[in-house]
Parts: structure tokens; sequence; C-alpha cells
């Protein structure tokens, strides 16, 4: 069995919450309890996660998963968890039988140890949310009146960005009653580790993967990406080729227009007239209201040029590195590798990878250099972005600068140049400064990206993949 890779930053901070807990017990606190608030994309291994928290404590515990039914089966399935945890009163809670959410609530209070911690997990609770009644309220009635009472850490974990964050807002119930705990993909530190790459290959596999631990796991340590590609490709139900559609299905019915227009943004259109073209010529209303619900739950980034003036450029792309793979290079072709004819889309991958990473590597490079900075030369940058025009004349892949969109002070520009066997040179270098020129008068530090290396002077900062994977490593220390 392949170890557990990772989240140690995580597993810390439940791990003090814990503790915490405990702490409060030996303290004789009237309200030992503590809450998580626990959230990330589906599939990014939050379930995991709290299972090995779980595993490495031993502390009893329920763990309970909404699957997005009724109240009633709801509930019947909570009775079930009761039935199966470690928590050392649950024979009770069989005997009761509560036939309601309130008193199902009341009870696992009453049952929960009184002088020594346990555990209640609540998964998936943007279901609950949705499905039952005044379920916040009910929530935080039972958690202020009975459950903060006893020595429990209460982990409330959910898929839903946006509805988990809705349920700590200042308007509902359950506001700042549990603290706030982001869970994202394996980062590419966390990759290089569990799979045995160097830092070039890493990047790769983040791009493909996402950092889903259930991709990475069908990943074999020292593969490169064309033998990964190969084996997923083969195998019809692979985590590579099946992991979107089940979150998407998940998240938008089928016959949701989020989904055409994901899938527009998705196979290489960012503007809004070209994507409203791609997903069909789908009405202004219609795109807009659906661009919103995608950057509502995460799932889209739209972003502004950034730079000392405004502008209404606005452009869109697929957040998660995954999704931006899949839908690029899977989803059109799932007909031909059902037919088990993976050949053929490993090798239109093999044509278009290039041209395809050059631009998909730019996002994790400015959030590499986020986690880098301040460097030597360069400030700690508040803001990282990239800079274009309507007609694309003039782009800038990287624009370090004090705010966001509109700046008031460029910290510095740069170029990512993330080709196999071709080194940042002259020739780039004197775009960069073109580019420059076009922006501002200042002379603003240039920065170069490479994958390959730099083979010219002039340059403020280079960074190659060795360097940008440290900046992963140090944050996960931090």
């Amino acid at each position: 069995m392949r170890r557990f890779i990772g989240r140690d930053r995580e597993l810390k901070v439940l791990g003090d919450a814990l503790r915490a807990v405990g702490d409060a017990v030996g303290s004789g606190s009237a309200k030992p309890g503590q809450c998580v608030l626990m959230r990330g994309r589906r599939r990014v291994g939050k379930s995991s996660l709290v299972e090995e928290f779980l595993r490495r404590t031993g502390t009893p515990y329920l763990f309970f998963t909404a699957a997005g039914g009724s109240a009633e089966d709801e509930l019947a399935e909570l009775l079930d968890a009761v039935a199966t945890s470690t928590l050392p009163e649950r024979g009770l809670f069989a005997e009761e039988a509560p036939g309601q959410w309130n008193a199902a609530l009341r009870l696992l209070a009453e049952i929960l140890p009184d002088d020594s911690p346990s555990v209640v997990v609540i998964d998936e609770v943007p279901y609950l949310m949705d499905r039952v009644d005044a379920f916040e309220g009910m929530l935080q009635r039972a958690w202020d009146r009975l459950l903060s009472r006893k020595p429990v850490l209460l982990l409330l974990v959910g898929s839903d960005l946006s509805m988990m964050e809705a349920l700590n807002s200042y308007d509902r119930p359950f506001h700042q009653r549990g603290r706030e705990m982001v869970v994202g993909p394996l980062n590419p530190a966390d990759i290089a580790e569990m799979l045995g790459l160097s830092p070039a290959a890493a990047f790769d596999a983040a791009l493909i993967t996402g950092g889903l631990p259930l991709i990475c796991a069908e990943w074999q340590p020292g593969a490169d990406v064309w033998e990964f590609l190969g084996d997923s490709l083969d195998n019809p139900i692979s985590a590579l080729l099946v992991s979107a559609e089940r979150s998407l299905a998940a998240e938008f019915p089928p016959q949701a227009m989020s989904r055409e227009v994901l899938r527009a943004i998705g196979s290489g259109e960012r503007t809004f007239t070209n994507i409203a073209r791609a997903a069909g010529g789908i009405a202004h209303t219609t795109l807009t209201r659906a661009t919103e619900v995608l950057t509502e739950k995460r799932v889209v980034a739209a972003e502004l040029p950034l730079s000392l003036r405004p502008s209404k450029e606005r452009r869109y792309r697929v957040a998660d590195p995954y999704l931006r793979f899949w839908f690029a290079f899977l989803d059109p072709h799932m007909a031909e590798i059902e037919r088990m004819r993976g050949d053929l889309t490993l090798s239109r991958i093999r044509a278009q990878w290039a041209s395809w990473r050059g631009r998909a590597i730019e996002p994790l490079v400015r959030e590499s250099l986020a986690r880098l900075l301040p460097d030597g030369p360069l400030p700690a940058a508040p803001a990282i972005g990239g800079y274009w025009t309507r007609g694309n004349d003039i782009e800038i892949d990287l624009v370090g600068a004090d705010r966001q969109p509109v700046a008031k002070e460029l910290l510095f520009l740069g170029s990512v140049k993330w080709l196999e066997n071709s080194a940042f040179d002259r020739h780039d270098l004197a775009a960069l400064h073109k580019h420059r020129a076009a922006i501002t008068d200042e002379p603003v530090p240039l920065v170069a990206v490479s994958r390959n290396g730099v083979s010219c002077s002039g340059l403020e900062a280079a960074y190659g993949p060795e360097e940008l994977l440290d900046a992963w490593r140090v944050s996960r220390s931090r």
C-alpha cells in the first residue's frame, strides 16, 4: 500500500484543534468543543485526509457522509453511520432512533463522551443545507446549546466551495462557530515526492492530474508522461478518464448550460464572444449567468489584464489544471477511447502537447512565484498576473504589481518559456523589452521563467523548474 504523502500542514491544523479540545477538558472549560469547516473541490482528497487523521489519532469518532437524498433518507444514513462508529455509547442512538434532525443532533450530543475527546465528521454538508429544511439553524442551536459543551472536534466538510463559504458568512446562523480550512490538490512538491519525478516532470504531472490523489495514485513511480497517458488511455475506467465526469455530474446536471459553457472554455476559447460562439451561439444573458455560476463555484477563473490602466478585456480559463487537460484532450474524444483507440488520442496529445503546456503552465508559474518571492532583487508581489490586448499584439506572461487589476506600481515583468529543448534567449529578451515599453516608461525589472535555462544576460532574475519546485517545498514547511 502506498504511503500517505503530503498534507502535513492540514494534519497539523486538525491535530492542533483536537489537542485544544483535550486541553479544554483538562482546564474545566464549559465549552471545550472545537469546529472546523473544511472545504475543497471534489476528489481533492478531503475524506482521505480526514480518514488519515482519524487513523493517526485513534480517537473515538463518527464519520457520516451525506449523499444528496431526501431529509428522511439522510437521517436514516446518519443512524447507520452512528451504529458503525467507534463512539462508546452508540447503542443508545439505535435504541432511541430519532425521527427528526433536531432530535438526532440532540441525541448525538448526549452520547458523546463527557471526559475525553471524540470526533464527529459530517461530510458533504452542502447536501444537508440544500435538502434539510432549516438545517443551518438546527446545527447552530445544537452546537451552541449541546455539542460545544462536549469535548468534541466537529468537522464539517464540503465540496461546494461557495456553499461552504456561505455557511460561515455573517448573515447565516452558523457564522463564526467554526474555523475555516481549505484543502487544495497535492502541490508539485508533493507530486514529485510521491511519484519520484524530476522537477520539470513533476510540473507536467501537476498539469495532467491537477494534483488529485486518485489520479496520482495510478501514476507508476518514475514513469514519464507518455507511459502514464498510455496506460490511462488503455483503461476506460482509469481515474484520469472518469474523475472529471463524476465531478461535473455532481455539480452540474447534464442539461445545465453551465456545462456547455465550461466545455467551450475548456476547448480553448477565452473571450466572452468566442465562448458564446463555441457554446452554440447562446444568448448574452444566459452566458453571463453561466459564467457567474462557474466563477462562483471556482471552476472557472475570470481574469483582467494587470497593468497601470483599466481594461475590459476579460478572459476566462478553466481554473483546475486537470479539468483543463480533460476538456482539451479527453472529453472531445471519449468515443474513440471507449472503442479502445486511445492510441489515436495519445497521438493527438503528443502533437499538441508543447503548445498547450506552454500556456497551461502560466497560472502555476504565477502561483509558484507568489510562494517564492521575495527573492534577491525581486520584492514580494501582492498581485501576480498577466497582460494582453484585444488583438494579442502585446502579451506579457508575468506581471508583478502592488494590486490588481489596476496597479499603482509595477514591480516586475516577465516571460515564461516552457519548451523542452529551447532556452530563453536574446530574441525572447528583445520581445520582452518591446512589450515593457508598450505599457510603461519605467525600467521595471525583467524576469524569465524557463524550463530549459537562459542563454542571455540582461535579466534581473531567472527561474527554472528546480527553483519553482523549491518554492512549494518552502511554503509546505512554513
